[in-house]
């Protein structure tokens, strides 16, 4: 199995943390997430959109986009629950993750820790920084009144898609200290057993 992967990505990142989680073994491939040159050489038959993760099962089949990857190896596991209503909540929390949280947080840190053009993008950084605001705002809303977890008691898809860029957002210069039902959080999943860094 092969991971077409960047290891500065939170969205490879959750890929690579759940995959540790499960003892599933797997080979990757780093892709420059700046250069993007060779994309259409490398992926083209495998991701339309041309972008990282990018997975290929030992049979050949490709698997695009973070979260449908997530569910491929979550279903039947731990991380997604028996119950209908709970798998439900879960998919929310990831769609929410890749709607409003993961294109404020990860562009602002990408922009202001990897691009090399911060200046450049300045007010770009300015609006995506209040959507990020927003976005952990209703986070910590959460988190404040739920029993440790995003869905639940206990590690779910949810929470691997939302560690994966909350627990960074710092190089994007958000400030975390306001918001003590994250950290928390971000404490609890990294306490993990199976648990790796994004750096691993």
């Amino acid at each position: 199995m092969l991971l077409y992967n960047s290891p500065i990505s939170g969205n490879c990142y959750k890929v690579r943390l759940l995959l540790a989680h499960l003892g599933i073994p797997y080979e990757r491939r780093e892709l420059d997430v700046v250069d993007r040159s060779n994309r259409t050489e490398v992926l083209g038959d495998l991701n339309p959109d041309l972008r990282v993760p990018t997975l290929v099962l030992d049979d050949g089949r490709p698997i695009a986009e973070s979260g449908a990857i997530l569910w491929y190896f979550g279903e039947g596991t731990r991380f997604v629950p028996d119950d209908r209503y709970d798998r439900a909540k879960v998919l929310q929390w990831m769609f929410f993750e890749q709607y409003s949280h993961e294109p404020a947080i990860a562009v602002v840190r990408f922009l202001v820790a990897y691009s090399g053009e911060a200046d450049r993008y300045a007010s770009v950084i300015e609006r995506k920084t209040k959507d990020g605001y927003r976005a952990l705002d209703a986070l910590e809303r959460h988190l404040a009144a739920t029993d440790g977890f995003v869905v639940g008691r206990a590690t779910t898809l949810a929470d691997i898609a939302l560690y994966a860029y909350t627990h960074v957002a710092h190089e994007g210069g958000f400030d975390l200290s306001g918001y003590p039902a994250i950290g928390s959080w971000l404490d609890r999943v990294a306490a993990e057993p199976g648990h790796v860094s994004i750096e691993a």
